[in-house]
């Protein structure tokens, strides 16, 4: 076997709206294992190691103290996603600190959450993947999406496996 065949699969990005992303607030590992992949609980019943969004990049900041660390924000139409890269996401880095908003943009990238002091919970993604994108590509993105969605509401209401389960005991 070739070492190239043993070499982990990345997992599919998920296509998400901002408004479920943002409400996928509770993650999980499958492992015990410290390299396990943290997954985000989508409330529609599936579980997310990556998410693939794309939408109107509006604004950029430098929120690093010491060194560069760039915070974006994305909306789309049900909301708005706050992408962070900094020096171990170098190319997103340099394009969030490049770009002039308003682009059109899509990002790969992993779901991070982070506990604020009023006891919620906020949701963003770093990214593996950030590009500039035209609006024919981000419209096929929000029409796709909306159909992957529908198609998880749709086994939500009507398969029972262990992410759905999960997501209506936590949701």
């Amino acid at each position: 076997m070739s070492q190239q065949n043993q070499a982990p699969q990345r997992e599919v990005a998920h296509r998400a709206y901002a408004r479920e992303f943002n409400d996928a607030t509770y993650t999980f590992r499958e492992s015990d294992d410290d390299r396990a992949p943290v997954y985000a609980l989508l409330p529609t019943g599936a579980k997310a190691n990556r998410v693939f969004i794309a939408g109107t990049l509006t604004e950029t900041t430098d929120v690093g103290s010491d060194d560069e660390y760039w915070q974006g924000r994305i909306v789309d139409p049900t909301g708005t996603v706050f992408v962070y890269a900094g020096q171990y996401q170098p190319d997103a880095a340099a394009l969030l600190r490049e770009l002039d908003p308003p682009a059109f943009v899509a990002v790969v990238g992993k779901p991070r959450t982070y506990d604020t002091d009023d006891g919620g919970t906020n949701v963003s993604l770093r990214p593996e993947h950030l590009t500039v994108v035209d609006q024919a590509t981000r419209n096929r993105w929000v029409t796709e999406t909306g159909q992957r969605t529908l198609d998880r509401i749709d086994a939500f209401t009507h398969d029972t496996n262990e992410y759905v389960t999960m997501a209506q005991q936590e949701y």
